[in-house]
Parts: structure tokens; sequence; C-alpha cells
């Protein structure tokens, strides 16, 4: 029994499983991309700190001061989700270990805040003090972390898991569809493969000049002989002082 171009029912059933896991790999590294881009946004660390005049200040501590990297890795995220919907084979292990490695570092940079938040603070602390370096925290009376670094750090967990899904999946992936694959041209069916067509631009049988087109042809080779003898007769004709045109 001939099977159909699409293949039997259960090949039909694993494309479209392959293609609901590529869809939702391709989910997860856009929600962990934009959720470690939503939280760098965000107040990260609040800290009270005694300034010069004497009395308590709090500083709002956002996720561009406590972990400034965020927001190129979560871009750099997005831009691969994107690019993973149209990439070959190759292109998407190469895709995955960057993934992993996207997720990594944006683990790095939210864990620092975690588990130094007054360290996060120090950019901000020195602005408003004036005292840099490892004294910049001596007036720094409480901090307290908010919920987005533990967020970043989910969204770190959830973009390492995608790359891995890549590098494990992504062989069974369908490709890419029609629209990205080279343009091929068939013979269509029923042409006269009969004909022949000659060097000298005839369509006929034979291609020798001998067939019926060839004989419609008028034989300008003879029209261009008498034609010349014509002309030397008639100069010659002149040369005897004849008028030619009698």
């Amino acid at each position: 029994m001939t099977q159909s171009p699409a293949g039997t029912p259960a090949q039909k059933q694993a494309r479209a499983a392959a293609s609901r896991i590529k869809l939702l790999i391709i989910v997860a590294i856009l929600l962990g991309s934009g959720l470690a881009l939503l939280a760098w946004t965000q107040t990260w660390v609040t800290t009270t700190i005694f300034s010069h005049s004497g009395g308590a200040q709090q500083l709002e501590i956002d996720g561009a001061i406590a972990a400034p990297a965020l927001t190129a890795l979560a871009l750099a995220g997005l831009a691969l989700g994107g690019a993973l919907t149209i990439a070959g084979p190759i292109i998407r292990i190469v895709l995955g270990v960057l993934e992993v490695l996207l997720g990594v570092s944006v683990g790095i940079a939210a864990y620092g805040a975690v588990s130094d938040p007054a360290g996060a603070s120090a950019g901000a602390i020195t602005k408003l003090t004036g005292v840099a370096g490892k004294h910049a925290g001596d007036g720094v009376v409480t901090t307290s972390l908010t919920l987005w670094p533990y967020l970043a750090l989910i969204a770190a967990v959830i973009m390492v898991a995608a790359g891995v899904a890549v590098l494990v999946t992504s062989s069974r992936w369908p490709g890419a569809t029609s629209r990205f694959q080279a343009t091929r041209l068939e013979p269509v069916a029923g042409a006269d493969e009969s004909t022949d067509i000659s060097t000298d631009g005839t369509t006929d049988g034979s291609g020798d000049g001998s067939g019926p087109a060839a004989s419609a042809r008028p034989d300008t080779k003879t029209d261009r002989s008498t034609s010349s003898g014509d002309s030397i007769g008639d100069w010659d004709d002149l040369s005897r002082g004849e008028d030619p045109t009698r």
C-alpha cells in the first residue's frame, strides 16, 4: 500500500508532539527572559542608613544597581528565543548551549544581591554618603530584600532548564516550513517531449531545416546574388555610356 507524503498517522502524531515541545520550550525561554527583565526594573533591596545630618534615611535599590548585567542577559535570551523558531538542527544545539550560559549568568547576578544585600547597595550608599570602599556600609542600619531578586533566580532556573531541553529534544523538532526551503522546478505533466528545437531557432520534426517551416522561408541567398548581379550590370551599362533605365 502506498503511503501519502504526509506519512502514517503515527508519524503525524510524532511531528505534532515535537512541534508542541518546541513551542513550549520557546515560550519557556521567552518567559524566563521576560521575567528577568521585569525583575531588573523593580526594587531589590531596601536599606536604612544614617546620613551626615544625623537622621536615618531609607534607600530603595533597584535591579539596575544591584545587578546591572541583568538587562543585557535578559535581552539576549529574548533574541535567542526568536532565533530558535527558524534555526536548523546544528544552530539549535549552539543556541541551547548559549541559553544555558545565559541562565547561569542571570543566576549568578541575582545570587550576588541575595547573598550580600549591603554589597549590592554599595554604589547607591556611596553616592548618598560620599563614603567609598570598605567603610561605605558603616552607616547601614538595616537591609531587607524584596521578592524580585528571588524571582530573578527563578527566571535563571527556567532559562537553564529550557536550554537543557533544547539540547535534549531539538533533534526531534520539525524542520523549517516550505517558506524557508529552496524553490524547485519540475516538468509539467503531459508536455510534448518529442518536439526538438534546432540550433537555428526552428521547431520541426528533424531540426535540419527541411520541414514545412524551412520550405516557407524565402531563398535569401538567391535573392542576394540576383540583386548583386543586377547592380554590376547597371555599372557596366553606365561605363559604356548607355542608360541602364531603358
